[in-house]
């Protein structure tokens, strides 16, 4: 049965403000104005108030939406569980080390001394819904046999640091010109970084 035509147009405008929303930020940081973000998103400016509140909730849900695209890899049962994780992975890495992705990341370091809630906010919904996502994934796949026993939490937050943590320092500084390393091998140390988490995680086996 097809959708109304009401119901179409509503999640088509509430795509286009996330996205206009998070155009914004990134180039304006949190001070862009609900009328600038409503005329890049061909919508009048009461529109955005029916579809969030405020401009915080707007900017929670450019967080949100992003911690969606890099979950959905996990979404489901763990089946091909090394799969499921290099997709997460490239996923995590496509999002967070893109140069939107480090756009939004120096906006937020610029904004969140003078807007401390918004920081903890784009935090809870953001790399904070990510983590708590991957480790309900590892904590299945650990019941399921994939992993030895360990806590769950920890060990998405180990993962994301070895996804995130150098590479991330180093775009921020580098950037994608010549002066940096290729990334054409990209896939190849996504796969190098997964195969070593799972080998820290691997089941114990008994000694003969």
């Amino acid at each position: 049965m097809s959708r109304p035509t009401a119901e179409i147009e509503f999640t088509d405008s509430h795509q286009r403000l996330i996205q206009a929303a998070a155009e914004a930020f990134m180039e304006e940081g949190y001070r862009a104005s609900i009328d600038r973000i409503a005329e890049r998103a061909g919508v009048a400016r009461q529109t955005v108030y029916n579809h969030f509140p405020c401009k915080e909730d707007l900017f929670s849900e450019v967080a949100r939406n992003h911690a969606d695209t890099i979950l959905v890899a996990l979404d489901g049962d763990v089946g091909d569980f090394r799969k499921q994780l290099l997709d997460f992975a490239t996923a995590l890495q496509q999002r967070v080390l893109s140069d939107e992705g480090l756009a939004m990341f120096r906006t937020l370091s610029a904004e969140v001394p003078h807007f401390p809630a918004l920081g903890q906010a784009f935090f809870d919904k953001g790399p904070g819904q990510t983590v708590r996502g991957l480790a309900a994934f590892l904590d299945r796949a650990m019941g399921d046999g994939h992993l030895r026993r360990d806590d769950p939490l920890f060990a998405a937050e180990t993962l994301m640091g070895m996804l995130y943590g150098y590479e991330h320092t180093r775009r921020l500084f580098c950037g994608s010109g010549s002066a940096c390393p290729a990334l054409d091998a990209k896939q190849t140390k996504i796969a190098q970084i997964v195969d070593c988490f799972l080998r820290a995680f691997a089941r114990e086996t008994k000694q003969p």
